[in-house]
């Protein structure tokens, strides 16, 4: 290799590396109040999906023209699908008392019954609330009867509205997102 391309070659990573220093936010797990008696002592929460904009490392938002806006320099603490699935698992084992684990299942034995979670929305509005939405499934390995439905969840972000504050709101959605799952889904 020549002096000229090996010159090159560094001065490329040395200005890849002087770009804005990434933020990152974790998301505050709230305090879970109450129980909440469902039908399983075992749930595998299977799939979760997220939309391409919400499943990304950049925390997004709706500006007032109704654009999706995002910063590569701000981003969630960790993979959001991840995130939210380990959320939901642990919000609903400390309502439900059974045991709750995103795919793949980490017993022997097979869980009772698995959710499907496929969200629509997962966004923050420039008007101050986010907004969680979508479908879940929930399918039953003693093919007793099976169960979908829809939420549409809306949570207040404190303002000013912040990177940090948007997390805290999504940390909260997810909570009670768990409660209506915990009602409706696995009773």
């Amino acid at each position: 290799m020549r002096l000229s391309h090996v010159c090159s070659t560094v001065l490329c990573l040395v200005l890849a590396g002087c770009g804005p220093t990434p933020y990152r936010y974790p998301v505050s797990t709230p305090t879970i109040a109450g129980s909440e008696r469902i039908g399983f002592s075992s749930v595998e929460i299977r799939d979760l999906s997220l939309p391409a904009y919400a499943a990304a490392d950049e925390i997004p938002y709706l500006d007032e023209t109704g654009k999706l806006v995002s910063d590569g320099s701000v981003l969630w603490a960790d993979s959001p699908a991840r995130a939210i699935a380990l959320e939901l698992s642990r919000h609903l084992t400390q309502l439900t008392k059974a045991q709750i684990a995103p795919s793949p299942w980490p017993s022997e034995k097979l869980p009772q019954a698995s959710l499907d979670i496929r969200f629509e929305t997962v966004l923050a509005h420039d008007r101050g609330n986010l907004q969680v939405a979508g479908q879940y499934f929930l399918g039953r390995l003693d093919g007793g009867r099976e169960r979908s439905g829809v939420f549409d969840l809306s949570v207040p972000i404190a303002q000013p509205q912040t990177p940090a504050t948007v997390a805290s709101a999504r940390g909260e959605a997810i909570a009670q997102l768990s409660k209506v799952l915990a009602q409706k889904a696995l009773k």
